[in-house]
């Protein structure tokens, strides 16, 4: 039977757009997602992407061992810059580490299906992001020695400086937020570890993916636990997605300094965050779709849908500029308002256009069902709010402590090799855990994609519509 092209990104009140493509039995499904593991050679886009993102890895240790024997002299913070590339790369990547908790907690709250073939590797991302992001903190202090200053530990002079700093609130934050989100993650794929279980050829693997199966034998039983499980997880982990960047908002809003002190900070960082977040997962879900052959599972329609989640987020962020520059002139101070004029016309305009172009106009493109359904031009914007959202941060951080109170103590930042290095370095740690995740671990949540599949449901006709027999439109 020739089979027919399908768009999925049709509204039509009468019938439902398939989720998933080119599958009618549930055993197909498990092949198909199985066989990006089961495979006996990857593809070898996937060697060279491993060996890149390991090189780059490498140089991040290399420039935290320099970092640790030379000091942070080595870095372009000055005086009155001394929060850095650190914190920026820091806030970067808490912020990534964002839309994989959005689309597994708050999505399956709302019971939306289309979640059911991104939350997987968005739930990893969210992971790799949140160890990318840990990294910053501890090194940023100079004395690496001393990061259990960072925890609440007593000490010998009965002095907690770590109290002082609002520091001390991501730690509570950022490591609440990563146990919970390994703990989804985790309990997420226990059934899906079974089945590569089962399904494994040699004694190593059967052995290994059944430590981590937990003895799934998938029982009613265990059905029952996994999705209480499961739903409480869910309800736990959503208000952290609120939270917890919140949280990192405060870092400069409890601070007196033009800029800084301003209200308006955690929910404009938590819409940036998913933003970000949102961006990020569709850089990574379109080569690998590609890759590793899975159109079939991560269709037009989700990435359609990411998009549009970008452009709402993305217009949630233009409008918190547009209130921050409001804000500065109705409040009548001085110092307010020149901190936000000289983002967009001091010596740091450069960057507050960049950020400008890329997180608010570049966007609106995706009011277009074209540019929405176009992989190129989706990939291309997904890569610039990711530029655009790191030259946030920059401009957060940096043009507020370059030019404060006092004209005599303005300067001028500019990151060293040391900044840039360690920063794409941190790029290399990411990716080199999500290549590793891809081919050891299952990329898609087999169970639930079954479970959004018409023949999941007990009242849907026996006979499968022709054409979610097909493939997807060619983009």
């Amino acid at each position: 039977m020739t089979t027919m092209p399908v768009d999925n990104t049709t509204e039509d009140p009468r019938h439902r757009s398939p989720l998933v493509l080119g599958h009618v039995e549930f055993g197909t499904v498990t092949e198909e997602i199985c066989r990006v593991n089961e495979a006996p050679k990857p593809p070898k886009a996937w060697y060279v992407s491993l060996v890149i993102s390991a090189l780059a890895a490498g140089m991040l240790l290399v420039m935290i061992g320099y970092l640790i024997l030379t000091g942070v002299g080595v870095w372009g913070n000055n005086n009155p810059v001394m929060w850095g590339f650190p914190i920026v790369n820091f806030v970067f990547w808490v912020g990534i580490g964002h839309a994989g908790t959005l689309i597994s907690a708050i999505l399956f709250l709302f019971r939306q299906k289309w979640r059911t073939s991104i939350n997987r590797f968005a739930e990893a991302m969210t992971i790799f992001a949140v160890i990318c992001a840990g990294t910053f903190p501890g090194i940023h202090i100079g004395r690496v020695w001393l990061a259990y200053w960072l925890f609440p530990i007593p000490n010998q002079m009965d002095l907690w400086p770590q109290f002082r700093s609002p520091l001390l609130w991501d730690v509570f934050a950022v490591g609440t937020y990563f146990t919970v989100s390994l703990i989804f993650w985790y309990i997420g794929m226990v059934p899906d570890l079974a089945t590569l279980r089962d399904r494994s050829n040699t004694k190593i693997k059967a052995v290994a993916y059944g430590i981590f199966a937990l003895g799934w034998r998938g029982s009613m039983r265990h059905w029952h636990r996994y999705e209480r499980a499961y739903l409480l997880l869910a309800a736990l982990a959503t208000p952290l997605v609120l939270s917890v960047h919140s949280v990192v908002s405060f870092d400069f809003a409890v601070s007196q300094l033009p800029g800084w002190h301003t209200t308006i900070f955690p929910p404009y960082f938590v819409a940036g965050a998913i933003f970000s977040g949102f961006a990020m997962v569709m850089t990574l879900a379109i080569p690998a779709r590609e890759i590793w052959g899975l159109k079939n599972f991560i269709t037009m329609r989700h990435l359609e849908n990411m998009n549009k989640i970008i452009l709402v987020t993305g217009t949630m962020v233009g409008y918190a500029y547009g209130t921050e520059f409001f804000i500065a002139w109705y409040s009548g101070e001085l110092y307010e308002k020149f901190a936000f004029v000289n983002r967009a016309f001091g010596q740091y305009a450069w960057a507050y256009w960049i950020m400008v172009s890329c997180n608010v106009a570049i966007p609106q493109l995706f009011w277009f069902k074209k540019v929405r359904t176009s992989i190129w031009i989706m990939f291309i914007v997904s890569l610039l709010v990711n530029v655009g959202m790191w030259f946030e941060r920059f401009v957060i951080v940096v043009t507020s402590l370059a030019q404060d109170f006092l004209p005599s103590s303005w300067g001028y930042f500019t990151p060293t090799w040391v900044d840039v290095c360690t920063f794409i370095g941190s790029f290399g740690l990411f990716m080199t855990l999500f290549l590793l995740f891809i081919r050891y671990l299952p990329v898609l949540a087999i169970s639930e994609i079954k479970g959004v599949m018409p023949a999941a449901d007990p009242h849907a006709e026996h006979h499968e519509p022709a054409d979610a027999l097909g493939e997807e439109v060619q983009e």
